[in-house]
């Protein structure tokens, strides 16, 4: 199994490297026979594990959580890879696997639902400030008279879930368009629609106006 390589987060600042738990090693207890794991699933690990482990960590705000929920999802691909391969699309598969056990994670954690109250106050908040950086960043002319970035949080949180995803994935976490397309298995024209209508519903709610085309370049 490859090892989870080092990344830097949104700020800069390296972390550690992280070690994919032997999810061979789980398996082979759990058959009673050696798991040999197929060429298909260690290409897609090698391209798609940091990008779930950096999302994972953003929205639990914690490593050693989001390396457990990103190896169990793991775990559950290498189970069922031939049924994933034959879904539409793995990386949609896989990426709704993600969601949906960072999202158990924060429940049994006491968190409540949805993508802006989904984790404990103090995870939501640096999540959110990190996006409303970011989004300040991208929206410099029609945000750079505002004194506080206040409402910007509240505008984020209150996206779509696929828009708020896009966001962190785009903005936070500064994937380009193709790569946050594969990561979720989507179109890239799908991506830029909704980072567009993120982007839109964000100045509707700050009374701001975007010109129309006034989209950020790649």
């Amino acid at each position: 199994m490859s090892n989870f390589p080092s990344y830097e987060d949104s700020d800069g600042a390296s972390e550690a490297q992280f070690d994919l738990p032997s999810t061979v090693a789980g398996l082979d207890g759990l058959h009673g026979v050696h798991y040999v794991m197929p060429a298909t699933l260690e290409a897609f690990v090698d391209l798609y594990a940091k990008p779930h482990l950096r999302y994972a960590h953003t929205m639990l705000g914690d490593k050693q959580a989001a390396r457990a929920v990103v190896q169990r999802c793991y775990s559950h691909l290498a189970l069922n890879w031939t049924v994933v391969l034959k879904a539409e699309s793995p990386e949609a598969y896989a990426w709704r696997l993600l969601k949906q056990r960072v999202e158990l994670h924060l429940r049994i954690t006491g968190s409540t639902h949805g993508p802006s109250d989904a984790a404990p106050p103090d995870v939501r908040t640096a999540a959110m400030q990190r996006a409303a950086r970011a989004t300040l960043e991208a929206l410099r002319k029609q945000l750079e008279a505002m004194e506080s970035p206040l409402g910007l949080y509240t505008a984020i949180a209150a996206l779509p879930e696929r828009q708020y995803d896009v966001i962190v994935l785009h903005y936070v976490l500064g994937y380009s368009t193709q790569r946050v397309a594969n990561i979720m298995g989507i179109k890239p024209d799908t991506v830029r629609g909704h980072r567009r209508s993120a982007r839109e519903r964000i100045a509707s709610k700050l009374g701001l106006d975007i010109p129309v085309g006034d989209e950020e370049k790649e």
